[in-house]
């Protein structure tokens, strides 16, 4: 399989998806308690002009202002709110009422917000404080307003339960992905030790061959000491410059062509042979190229760029015809590959990851989207003046 599954399919997705501004989800439980309790109250007050009335309808209103410190202060929203729904519930004993919707929502945001103690022992001792006091008054309620009361305020403790448990489980799978993708940094980065090893090696020996054949031919071929001279001159430079992409670029192709050579390193003048090669396995590409001259950096990653979407191109899209256009805007490399495959599934973490972290290190940027016909479409935007790799946060 190519890659990590695709973000969007993964568990955790769906709890990156926008949500209600902080304040929106403050006031929306205010509002809908507001509007549930008040005009309940006042419509009773008016039919059953009492000493409770007045004090219901100010019971109906306290409630759902209280929750206004639920952000900051979950756990105390939660026992005042309770305390005042016990009230409610003491001197409405006799009438019927709207259920306390306050208090639901003062459970739900003390356990979600981490209150959960607060909730627990201030609902059931004021519940229990409630009975307790009906009793010893002398209040007569309905056994199945007792028991309808009580179901309703654990279902409402499931609930919140269960909400919490699903955010708890979300952060986990957040801390999963984040660490999954320090895993995915890791072994690039272990890879570029492993290309840097195989330059050092080979340059270094290849130096070190002609450097003897030097000495050796020195006094009596001097012109073929010479030549092997010119040859290690030849090939330290290429192994500085390759060295210096790898250090600078700081990474390594996740999916390069191991038959490509490590010297010299490629650029831009390489895309011919790139473009070459992949129409000989199937797909007609073709290239148009507007860049005369660029920072050798920013030609290592674009031919990376290309190559890669190329790969993926080959691999996965199922197309037949792709194309490549490089030209210069605002000061800025701009390369386009788009294809007119199927698309690729998902993203291949070593490949498409690797593409935009070149990108990135450069200053630059890299998105993908539908191609024109169909396929996939991958743009990468460079800036010219990049004159060494930033800095990897």
């Amino acid at each position: 399989m190519h890659g990590p599954p695709h973000e969007s399919r993964l568990p955790w997705a769906d709890f990156d998806r926008p949500r209600a501004s902080p304040r929106a989800r403050l006031l929306f439980p205010v509002v809908l308690s507001l509007l549930v309790q008040v005009p309940a109250a006042v419509f009773l007050a008016a039919m059953f002009r009492g000493d409770g009335a007045l004090l219901t309808v100010v019971l109906a209103i306290a409630g759902p202002s209280a929750l206004l410190g639920a952000r900051r202060f979950p756990g105390p929203t939660v026992a005042v709110v309770a305390g005042l729904a016990a009230v409610d519930f003491a001197i409405g004993s006799g009438l019927p009422s709207p259920p306390y919707l306050a208090l639901a929502f003062a459970i739900g945001g003390a356990i979600v917000r981490g209150a959960r103690v607060w909730a627990w022992v201030s609902v059931g001792a004021a519940w229990a404080v409630t009975l307790l006091c009906g009793i010893l008054a002398g209040i007569q309620w309905h056994p199945g307003r007792i028991a309808g009361t009580t179901f309703a305020i654990l279902v409402v403790f499931g609930l919140a339960e269960g909400i919490r448990t699903r955010r708890e489980h979300a952060e986990e799978f957040r801390e999963a992905l984040r660490r999954r993708r320090q895993s995915e940094v890791r072994a690039e980065r272990t890879r570029i030790a492993r290309e840097l090893h195989d330059v050092l090696a080979h340059s270094l020996s290849q130096i070190n061959v002609q450097a003897g054949v030097g000495l050796h031919l020195m006094d009596a071929q001097p012109d073929k000491a010479k030549d092997a001279l010119a040859s290690i001159k030849e090939t330290s430079k290429s192994a500085l410059d390759e060295v210096r992409s790898l250090l600078g670029v700081l990474r390594a192709e996740g999916a390069t062509d191991p038959d490509a050579p490590l010297v010299p390193e490629p650029d831009l003048s390489r895309l011919p042979g790139l473009i070459a090669s992949v129409n000989t396995q199937g797909v007609e590409v073709m290239l148009s190229n507007e860049v005369e001259s660029a920072p050798k950096a920013v030609q290592l990653a674009v031919f990376r760029i290309v190559q890669e979407s190329l790969t993926n191109v080959v691999r996965h899209s199922g197309a037949r015809h792709a194309g490549v256009v490089l030209r210069t805007e605002d000061g800025e490399l701009v390369v386009e590959v788009a294809d007119d495959g199927t698309g690729i599934d998902g993203e291949p973490g070593g490949g498409l990851l690797g593409m935009r972290e070149r990108a990135e290190l450069l200053g630059g940027t890299l998105t993908t989207a539908p191609g024109p016909e169909g396929g996939t479409r991958i743009t990468a935007r460079i800036p010219l003046a990049t004159a060494r790799p930033q800095e990897h946060p």
